[in-house]
């Protein structure tokens, strides 16, 4: 449990003591926050129930603080509680309870942060998703990177995560890739033949098309158009498909699951799902199309499900796919990371999964917004249609797999973000990634040394540890489970970033400040154990992130 929940039940405890004993008025007790207050010299942690709770409790906020102090059951994690205008309870950690906590990290050494609020539940995340009609670019890495530290962090969480990449690999757009790329092919063959007006520009189309014909000869030449178009079409989703599985990989990160959009109508869901909908009334025929009637569940205007010339709109398939992931394969929680073109396509998409009986609440979208890639000023486009195109790989080579991830984790998913190369590939305090990364270097080089000369501290004394560097270092490690269920209770992975950034501070600090191996034995044993403690939170931070844990840079 963290020391926000045991704050929690404590303040909770003493609310239920004093309506017991009539001292206040009994009453539901309202929604408070504990957090930990700007100004540290406040204590480490601060509540505000005094100031939700007084006007019903009959009180002044500062009378019901004491109160509510007086009647808190003992905790062994704080040392002092005090009240401060207007009204808050501050906390501050027990220093004697904090150090031991040194060797329960390091017993706990392959499971710390690890936390249990997840109960087993089935929970899919769905990133990235792109059409298999070209390579990655880096509005796709930003939220392969969100998606897969999110999973990282909700498995420790205590939850069953299935990691899941939507293959568009129906409707127009793949239409428009596959006639292109036949086009293309022609012209390798030296047929003079116009690329379709929604065609893809890209340069990558031109060698696609030069790497079939290499396989295959003139073999589409003969054949009819429709023929054709469909034959090299499956083929250049296939190898543009084995581009993404690549270019995500060397960012590390790997799908449970790859689901064709294709499989929906193959499999005969999608048929099933608009069905049940005209079934239950939710469809209608009109202007020559099928309609959803969103606007009978309280959204302001219905929408398209099929097109007056037959196609399914995005928004029916959609459906169909949403209907398989809770109904079909009964996940209890869907988390969408989706880009910032899709925003308007949320709440239409809740109010499908309200009308399939599931909680609207069960579905959760993250809108990633949009990346700006940048060289110290100058700004670099990107346009998948018209040929300029960055790739994701192209970043992944320049700047590394560790940056790239750090990089796009710096921002929440809602803030547009500016990605800089030249920083990030500094080799110095200025960048994020190598200031943390070095922080676990740094620790290793030093129980390095200590092994080196034979130094055993596994019987260091931590009680020992009484100094601000040492106890600082201590508290920001204690953290990480606490960090760990913010983001998994509100999906927001940013805030591990700077919580490694924080903890290195903290360990940069406490190294220049606190001689670590020295001729004072009992202070180097318990030191010792506090790196290697700092290296065991430190090392686990990174790997949620996805990050390597350097011994040497």
């Amino acid at each position: 449990m963290t020391v926000k929940n045991v704050l929690r039940k404590a303040l909770e405890q003493a609310v239920m003591n004093a309506q017991n004993r009539g001292i206040i008025i009994s009453t539901t007790l309202p929604d408070f926050v504990i957090e930990h207050p700007q100004n540290r010299e406040h204590g480490d942690y601060a509540s505000n129930l005094p100031l939700k709770l007084a006007r019903s409790a009959g009180l002044t906020p500062v009378e019901l603080a004491e109160k509510v102090i007086e009647l808190m059951p003992p905790i062994s994690e704080v040392s002092t509680i005090t009240v401060a205008p207007p009204g808050f309870i501050n906390f501050s950690l027990n220093p004697a309870w904090m150090v031991k906590e040194v060797d329960h990290i390091l017993v706990d050494r392959a499971t710390y942060g690890k936390i249990e609020i997840g109960n087993n539940q089935k929970v899919q995340i769905e990133f990235v998703s792109g059409n298999p009609t070209g390579p990655l670019h880096v509005g796709h890495g930003r939220g392969a990177v969100l998606g897969s530290t999110l999973a990282n962090v909700l498995q420790i969480a205590g939850y069953n995560v299935e990691r899941e990449y939507y293959i568009n690999d129906a409707g127009s757009q793949l239409d428009a890739f596959n006639r292109t790329l036949l086009a293309r092919y022609k012209q390798y063959h030296g047929i003079d033949v116009e690329i379709p007006d929604d065609g893809y520009m890209g340069n990558y189309m031109n060698e696609l098309a030069q790497e079939i014909a290499g396989e295959k000869g003139d073999k589409f030449l003969s054949l009819p158009e429709n023929e054709a178009v469909k034959e090299i079409g499956n083929i250049g989703v296939r190898k543009v498909m084995d581009w993404i599985r690549k270019d995500l990989e060397s960012l590390g990160v790997i799908f449970d699951v790859w689901f064709s959009e294709q499989s929906l109508f193959t499999l005969g869901l999608y048929e099933k799902v608009l069905s049940l909908l005209r079934k239950n009334g939710y469809v209608v025929e009109k202007e020559n199309a099928t309609w959803f009637i969103s606007s009978m569940l309280g959204e302001n205007k219905d929408n398209v499900l099929v097109r007056s010339d037959g196609t399914p709109t995005y928004f029916a398939t959609d459906i169909a796919y949403h209907y398989d992931k809770f109904i079909e394969r009964k996940f209890n929680k869907v988390i969408n990371i989706w880009g910032a073109d899709h925003h308007g396509h949320v709440s239409r998409m809740k109010l499908v999964v309200g009308a399939f009986g599931i909680n609207p609440d069960n579905l959760n979208v993250i809108i990633c917004q949009l990346v700006t890639l940048k060289r110290g000023d100058e700004v670099l486009k990107i346009s998948k249609r018209s040929g300029d195109i960055i790739t994701l790989q192209e970043l992944i080579d320049e700047v590394g797999k560790d940056a790239c991830r750090f990089v796009f984790l710096l921002r929440s998913a809602d803030s547009q973000m500016d990605f800089d190369l030249e920083l990030a590939k500094k080799q110095s305090a200025d960048n994020p990634v190598y200031y943390v990364q070095y922080a676990h270097a740094r620790i290793s080089s030093i129980l390095r040394l200590a092994a080196q000369t034979g130094i055993d501290y596994k019987r260091g004394d931590v009680t020992i540890l009484k100094s601000e560097p040492e106890l600082e270092l201590i508290k920001q490690m204690l953290f990480l489970p606490e960090i760990v269920e913010t983001v998994a209770t509100l999906f927001e992975p940013h805030h591990l970033p700077y919580y490694a950034m924080e903890l290195a501070t903290k360990f940069h600090s406490f190294y220049k400040q606190c001689r670590v191996i020295s001729e004072d034995q009992p202070v180097t044993l318990a030191r010792l154990k506090l790196v290697d403690a700092a290296q065991i939170v430190l090392a686990k931070v990174l790997t949620l992130m996805g990050m390597t844990a350097p011994e040497s840079m």
